[in-house]
């Protein structure tokens, strides 16, 4: 207990102002875009949304979100740690009643179509999708979860030696199938996937950024000079590692330098006019950070 109340000291006033607009934002892409003509979100957002639909009216798209999402969340408590169980459960309660005030208590009618793109199956599901992922990316951007499904896909998908990716995938499959058996169509849940993977790019924006970063590994054996000529040219550092060629038994370095995209042709022009034989690697970079102390 004392481990919880002292990782909860860590919590963020900054975090849960961000938590806030994404669980709102959240809400509004579920409710106004998908909700009104039938699509479904992935996860148990998904599954609350069709709950809804084939339970009494009290049982409302709001209800299932707590009913559902807080048993997983606290189940996961262990694994995950205190302070992105508030976070996910600070943004699950304002997601499901900013749900509520929207197809409620605020004069918008939800009920038949979507306010804004009307029955258009496609401007929904791509909108929809969207609004939703930049929902859900904010709430990872910021320590929390807003479906329950990933975080039984952290606890269960080691065990099934399959990874979180797939597990979520797996899921979100089985719920269309169910959803279009339940609808006697397979029109929605087509365009539920859609919206899935709309909502899966826009999360990878948000959480990795739009414009990733390359890392490039360099072996040469003339890494003084590659690695002043880079420095001197991008303004940043690089940094040096020994290595031993495995066929030559040579020594050699091997230099770690991060440049963005428009860098790479001339990063790659500066290598190998110093060594024309240095072997290059550029891999995705998802984020930077910078320990900047005075």
């Amino acid at each position: 207990m004392k481990k919880y109340i002292k990782e909860l000291s860590k919590l963020k006033w900054q975090n849960f102002l961000m938590l806030t607009l994404a669980g709102i934002i959240n809400a509004f892409g579920v409710t106004v875009f998908l909700a009104p003509v039938k699509l479904y979100d992935s996860g148990i957002s998904g599954t609350s949304m069709l709950l809804s639909q084939l339970t009494p009216e009290y049982l409302s798209l709001s209800v299932f979100l707590l009913i559902l999402n807080i048993p997983l969340f606290l189940y996961g408590l262990k694994k995950q740690g205190g302070v992105f169980t508030v976070y996910s459960l600070f943004t699950v309660g304002i997601y499901s009643l900013s749900a509520w005030l929207i197809t409620d208590v605020l004069p918008i009618d939800v009920s038949m179509a979507s306010p804004l793109a009307g029955n258009d199956l496609l401007l929904c599901a791509l909108f929809g999708g969207l609004i939703s992922g930049i929902g859900s990316g904010l709430t990872i951007r910021f320590g929390g979860a807003i479906d329950g499904i990933e975080v039984m896909s952290v606890i269960f998908a080691k065990r099934l030696n399959i990874t979180v990716g797939t597990f979520v995938m797996v899921y979100n499959v089985v719920l269309y199938i169910i959803s279009g058996f339940v609808l006697q169509s397979w029109i929605l849940p087509l365009y539920s996937i859609v919206a899935y993977g709309a909502a899966l790019k826009t999360v990878d924006f948000i959480v990795e950024g739009i414009d990733r970063s390359k890392g490039v590994m360099i072996v040469t054996e003339k890494a003084d000079e590659v690695s002043d000529a880079l420095m001197n040219t991008f303004e940043c550092g690089t940094t040096k590692m020994a290595a031993k060629g495995g066929f030559s038994n040579a020594d050699k370095t091997v230099i770690y330098f991060v440049v963005n995209r428009f860098q790479i042709s001339r990063m790659r022009i500066i290598v190998h006019s110093i060594d024309p034989h240095a072997y290059l690697t550029i891999s995705e970079v998802a984020d930077v950070f910078k320990n900047v102390q005075d």
